[in-house]
């Protein structure tokens, strides 16, 4: 008895509701014999998740799921796989389409059905767009639990840096017809994420892209800040993409001092950076609405000894290869911004006097962990 086909699934996401339906709903339309799956969070006040799950003629079923650990991405992802293995089991479901609820994204989904779904083939990961909301989305500070789209009590994520996410880790953007929508909103979303295929949600190659595959630690690779694939230099339709990169590590006090300016200077900015306080230390860079995060991202490879470097991802080793130095190794300030209107030379300026001075660089690693550790509150905060 020959193995029954995995279900090939696609996850459709995005902060923009009505042009993820419209994706979803051409979809149905267009692959015979598919089937939606969504899971709407907005009940989880309730206790309860509502899953409904339908096809291009309407509901098949709807049930509730229990709220989990008062996460419900939790209960999304104890309920998500099951039922993706029944619609696989029956082996009439030709696509399983997963809208994902507004904040949910789709990085941690895709992980649970690849980690978890032995019949299911996670075929791709769609962000749904609205090109006029791309710039109001993204400069939006506003937490989520404002707005309500909190998936948890314990949810920080604002609306900008989980739209951003959304957008930069699906590999295609499906874009919805927009009347408000001008060639800056289309030149800020190819810069934003260089490498996505951007089709209209009309388009028969959507359907095409749904079952073209999807390589989710290649993705996840993409996404990590010492080996992410960032957008290169770029300056169309009034929208700018400035890439910064240097080989002398930052004063701690002084970038500190510089954050508020640093953050509101783009609509987006992201990549790594090296403090002098903390010569070994990745450090990630992450802003968006106004809001910075800064994360420690373990070691520069340069300071790791060369018998633990066969226990580094590829992926990682052949980033660092690239980008080596013979005195500081993959230590480096590599930071993107993008946005319209970017003050280049301003932006620029700003950030080299933020680097150590000649006297400062030439005192050594030694001298410069004595700099005051401006950077503790937000890398080691206090439990």
């Amino acid at each position: 008895m020959q193995n029954q086909p995995r279900l090939p699934v696609v996850i459709v996401g995005g902060l923009h509701s009505d042009a993820r339906r419209e994706v979803v709903d051409r979809l149905l339309r267009t692959v015979p014999g598919s089937v939606a799956l969504h899971h709407d969070l907005a009940t989880a006040a309730e206790g309860i998740l509502r899953r409904r799950v339908h096809d291009s003629s309407g509901e098949l079923s709807c049930g509730d799921a229990p709220l989990v650990n008062d996460c419900a991405c939790c209960a999304l992802r104890e309920d998500l796989v099951p039922e993706l293995e029944r619609l696989a089991a029956d082996g009439l479901t030709r696509l399983a389409i997963v809208e994902l609820w507004d904040s949910v994204e789709p990085k941690a989904m895709a992980e649970v059905v690849v980690a978890h779904g032995d019949a299911l083939d996670l075929t791709n990961v769609m962000t749904a767009v609205d090109p006029a909301l791309v710039l109001p989305y993204l400069t939006n500070g506003d937490d989520l639990a404002k707005v309500g789209l909190a998936a948890a009590a314990t949810d920080q994520r604002t609306v900008g840096d989980t739209w951003a996410r959304q957008l930069e880790y699906a590999p295609v953007l499906a874009l919805v017809d927009s009347d408000d929508a001008d060639d800056e909103d289309r030149a800020l979303l190819a810069q934003l994420h260089p490498t996505a295929h951007r089709v209209p949600a009309g388009s028969d190659e959507l359907a095409q892209l749904a079952f073209a595959g999807f390589d989710v630690e290649a993705a996840a690779a993409a996404q990590h800040p010492a080996c992410a694939r960032l957008p290169q230099e770029a300056d169309d339709a009034g929208v700018t993409t400035l890439v910064w990169h240097r080989r002398r590590p930052f004063h701690p006090e002084r970038l500190y001092q510089a954050l508020e300016d640093l953050c509101c200077s783009a609509a987006r900015s992201r990549g790594r950076f090296w403090l002098a306080d903390r010569p070994d230390t990745l450090l990630a860079w992450d802003a968006a609405g106004g809001a910075l995060c800064v994360e420690n991202a373990g070691p520069w490879l340069a300071s790791l000894p060369d018998a633990a470097w066969d226990m580094v991802p590829s992926m990682r080793r052949a980033a660092a290869a690239l980008d080596w130095h013979p005195e500081h190794g993959d230590c480096c300030q590599h930071l993107v911004f993008t946005s319209p209107g970017l003050d280049r030379d301003g932006l620029a300026q700003l950030l080299e006097s933020c680097l150590l001075t000649d006297d400062e660089y030439a005192a050594g690693p030694e001298a410069w962990r004595q700099l005051p550790a401006a950077f503790d509150s937000l890398l080691d905060p206090v439990p």
